[in-house]
């Protein structure tokens, strides 16, 4: 079984994917790594290297090729990137939602976050929503421009759960009890 993961920033997709891939013995990929070395490697933040993928295709592109490959070559696995669930259709494809100001406060709350994430550490809740916003319009502009979607689109998705108010750990339990649901185990 593949389980892939989408959302928002601040939703916590990143550690469900962690928590999900270790309690069901997956290996994990995580897609946002990929691009944010491909920004490091280019002297980019993850912002501007977005901003770039707006005109240049190639920023998504070889993330997705990769994601398709992973699919068609493998099995059980956790998967976390905004075009997973369209890169491998397969797969349990599972939307992490989050009300704005609470993945904002999440983004906001981890400092530490901001340089691993290779971007700007928001200093302000309004500053981390405005970030969050920006992030989100350049996905939505790139991904409708090269394959017609919107990754933010719940109707793409086999199950959709709201983590504002759940733990790490419900949250997790939620979505593999939905994916064994799904694949009848």
């Amino acid at each position: 079984m593949i389980i892939s993961i989408s959302g928002p920033p601040g939703s916590g997709k990143s550690t469900a994917a962690q928590l999900i891939a270790k309690r069901l013995g997956y290996k994990r990929y995580y897609m946002g790594g990929l691009r944010r070395e491909a920004a490091r490697k280019r002297g980019m933040t993850i912002e501007e290297y977005n901003k770039l993928g707006e005109t240049d295709p190639s920023t998504d592109l070889e993330v997705d090729e990769y994601q398709e490959r992973l699919g068609r070559e493998e099995d059980d696995f956790v998967i976390e990137g905004r075009t997973s669930f369209r890169c491998i259709p397969h797969s349990f494809k599972v939307y992490i939602d989050v009300r704005p100001e609470v993945g904002a406060r999440r983004l906001l709350d981890d400092p530490s976050k901001g340089e691993q994430r290779n971007q700007q550490s928001p200093s302000t809740l309004r500053e981390a929503m405005e970030n969050v916003k920006s992030i989100m319009a350049s996905d939505k502009k790139r991904y409708q421009q090269y394959y017609g979607t919107d990754c933010y689109d719940h109707g793409h998705y086999d199950y959709v759960i709201d983590s504002s108010g759940l733990t790490p750990g419900q949250v997790a339990d939620r979505i593999i009890e939905a994916a064994k649901r799904h694949e009848n185990i």
